[in-house]
């Protein structure tokens, strides 16, 4: 009864006065809220302004429609694939005895820490000739499909083996116990990774400039370059904002209120690993073709081209002033991130009101909403009503935690969680106050959590690029804007320190990812 009581304690909202979240944190819960819908309200007064005979005008024409059906292709292609792929290297690393399973395990998840544009280019390099649609679906299936794995195998993980071995007693194969067991039990990690990498797909600028595929967001760029804030830009990014609605809604509808869950851990002895036999040779060579395309060619190209560059290529002064901004940028925008994010995570683990969820759920659809779209609000607002705010670097911080606080929200929602209440009920009976229990209590115990999310947003600071581009101010270069520099110059050579100092500063991160969900299994 004693552990039933604490376990209670911990998961559910508590009801004590004492513990109510007091009224700063509903004040900064509200202001980032206020603050999160700037992006989507751009895109709704800019089609009201526009007037809908012009805005149809602009949204269905020839050149929509050909972006239109270069985006559904790339999604339609993509995804599948990535799918595909994610989920049949999750299942040959937890559930057969592939040569060397431990070692692929977080090999998988190291693609993650290539961005997408460093990706490109190095394909670029690789096969000069590569462009359009097919270079697209290679590219973005490579640098994306570690979103599926890692989920799918923690899913997996998670799965009781009696389940699949009570299949195969009934007669069925190891295909059918795939498709009929295991599959179906993976359907809500691979439908969120698949919405990631979806979304990522809608944003990405770089990757897909650099091998000449028009997209809403490469036609936004260009429509800002030539006409800065245009009307048709903004019909772009409306149609933009549209698609990714679509993506967020489709997605809750495929996941319906379907939920695979058991009352218990399931077996706890591990599951009986699928002999491979006479095709081992060919999923062992499979897995090592995966990491060679994805890993592989662009960790030997940027050699290739640091090699080739010799000690020219590391213009000190260049790399130390990006290096430092970037950091700078991110260091900063990871510390805000992490203080807003507390009494949203506040409100969301404690509280069941109405306002906790909608201050939690505006943040992820702005964070769905593509870089250049928040970019482009904050240019149009900034120089409408702030003037002064326009190309600074405040502007510039502000649209990485628009971006990117989310990240932060979910790590802390669990370590919040998971803080015991009682303790923090015990510390204000002893007479302390909120700001001495939250310093002492709160915080001390979800320190963890917060290091985590900022990790995550550090990462996704250092290297981002297409609302840096845009709202950097002149002069200002991160790792990111300098490579893109180079790289648009073809001047691959002084482009490749940027894109190997982009790596190594993600690559702890995503090992960080890799061994978080495994935790998350074993508890």
């Amino acid at each position: 009864m004693t552990l039933a009581l604490t376990r209670r304690s911990i998961v559910r909202p508590s009801s004590s006065p004492a513990h109510r979240p007091g009224v700063v944190v509903y004040l900064l819960a509200a202001a980032v809220l206020v603050a999160t819908m700037v992006p989507l309200g751009y895109v709704v007064y800019s089609v009201y302004s526009v007037g809908w005979a012009e805005a149809s005008e602009l949204v269905f024409r020839a050149r929509v429609a050909d972006l239109l059906g270069n985006t559904v292709s790339l999604v339609a292609l993509t995804v599948p694939l990535a799918v595909a792929l994610g989920v049949g290297l999750a299942w040959l690393v937890e559930r057969t005895d592939l040569p060397g399973a431990r070692l692929w395990a977080p090999v998988f998840v190291v693609p993650l820490a290539v961005p997408a544009f460093v990706n490109s280019f190095a394909w670029v390099s690789f096969i000069p000739g590569l462009h359009g649609l097919p270079a697209a679906v290679l590219v973005s299936l490579l640098s994306y499909f570690p979103l599926v794995y890692l989920p799918a195998a923690a899913a997996i993980r998670c799965l009781d083996p009696d389940l699949e071995e009570s299949a195969r007693s009934l007669g069925s194969g190891s295909v059918a116990v795939f498709f009929r067991v295991v599959l179906p039990q993976l359907r809500l990690a691979v439908l969120g990774g698949a919405l990631l990498i979806a979304l990522h797909l809608l944003a990405e600028y770089g990757a897909f400039a650099l091998i000449r595929f028009d997209t809403f967001t490469t036609a936004i760029f260009q429509q800002y370059q030539s006409t800065f804030a245009g009307k048709a830009g903004s019909m772009l990014a409306a149609v933009l904002v549209l698609c990714c609605l679509v993506l967020l809604v489709s997605e809750a509808g495929m996941r319906g209120r379907l939920r695979y869950a058991r009352v218990g851990s399931g077996s706890p002895r591990p599951a009986v690993r699928v002999r491979l036999g006479r095709f081992k040779p060919l999923a062992f060579a499979g897995c090592g073709a995966a990491v060679a395309m994805s890993v592989g060619v662009p960790v030997w190209m940027v050699s290739r081209w640091l090699e080739m560059g010799g000690i020219d290529a590391w213009d000190a002064e260049s790399v130390s002033a990006a290096l430092s901004q970037t950091l700078s940028f991110a260091l900063v925008t990871a510390l805000l991130a992490i203080v807003l994010a507390f009494p949203i995570a506040w409100l969301s683990a404690r509280t069941r009101t109405m306002f906790a969820r909608v201050a939690e759920g505006s943040n992820y659809v702005t964070s769905s909403l593509p870089g250049i779209v928040t970019a482009l609000a904050l240019v149009t607002i900034s120089i409408k009503t702030m003037k002064p705010l326009y190309q600074t670097l405040t502007l510039v911080v502000v649209a990485y935690l628009l971006m990117y606080l989310p990240r932060g929200v979910v790590a802390l929602r669990s370590g919040v969680a998971q803080v015991p209440i009682g303790l923090e009920e015990a510390s204000r009976s002893l007479g302390r106050g909120r700001a001495w229990t939250f310093l002492h209590v709160t915080l001390r115990l979800s320190g963890p959590s917060a290091a985590a999310g900022a990790a995550l947003v550090f990462v996704a600071v250092s290297t981002e690029l297409t609302a840096t581009l845009l709202l950097a101010p002149a002069g200002i270069r991160t790792l990111s804007t300098s490579f893109w520099a180079y790289s648009d110059e073809l001047d691959y050579a002084h482009a490749a320190p940027f894109a190997l100092i982009m790596i190594l500063l993600t690559l702890p991160v995503t090992y960080l990812l890799f061994t978080q969900s495994r935790k998350a299994v074993t508890r």
